[in-house]
């Protein structure tokens, strides 16, 4: 343990009764193995200690358990209804014209006819354009590519939401 003391976020989130702690994992991402192996560190001394074993249960998931993630995830443009995380996360799509709404829309399609998946970027701090962008120029890739970009952005997406679990008093 360091000499700081541990944030209180953490050390809340550290204390939590087994199954509230799931809960607040799986919300943050969709794998059940992700979260068990998370909740089976406990307790972590630092937030970067658990961002590192989240880094380490990501690193780890089969192909099932990247499904099981991405299906938590909406696609670019259409956040959940009623969800604030999605639709803080996909901020940059808010603003976006009717016309990038409607190319989201398309290239979404597109993407998951490719790859059989929802497109999945860590959509914090995008714009619409640059998430576009993104789109276009990986629906050219191999699924085997496809599938490593997934896992880091979602590494990402999981960072964040850590953060904002254990930060949040």
């Amino acid at each position: 343990m360091t000499s700081t003391s541990t944030p209180p976020g953490l050390a809340r989130f550290n204390t939590l009764e087994e199954h509230a702690a799931f809960t607040a994992l799986h919300e943050a991402c969709a794998s059940t193995a992700w979260a068990k192996r998370l909740l089976a560190a406990r307790p972590y001394a630092t937030c970067e200690d658990l961002y590192a074993a989240s880094d380490a249960a990501m690193a780890e998931l089969t192909a099932a358990d990247l499904d099981e993630a991405m299906a938590g995830h909406p696609p670019i443009g259409r956040p959940k209804p009623g969800d604030p995380t999605s639709a803080r996360e996909q901020r940059g799509m808010a603003g976006a014209s009717d016309a990038l709404k409607a190319e989201m829309l398309e290239l979404n399609l597109a993407y998951q006819e490719t790859f059989g998946h929802v497109f999945l970027i860590c959509a914090t701090g995008r714009t619409g354009e640059q998430m576009r962008d993104a789109v276009r120029e990986r629906i050219g890739n191999t699924p085997e590519r496809e599938r490593e970009i997934v896992r880091t952005e979602l590494g990402k997406i999981n960072r964040i939401r850590l953060a904002r679990l254990v930060e949040e008093d």
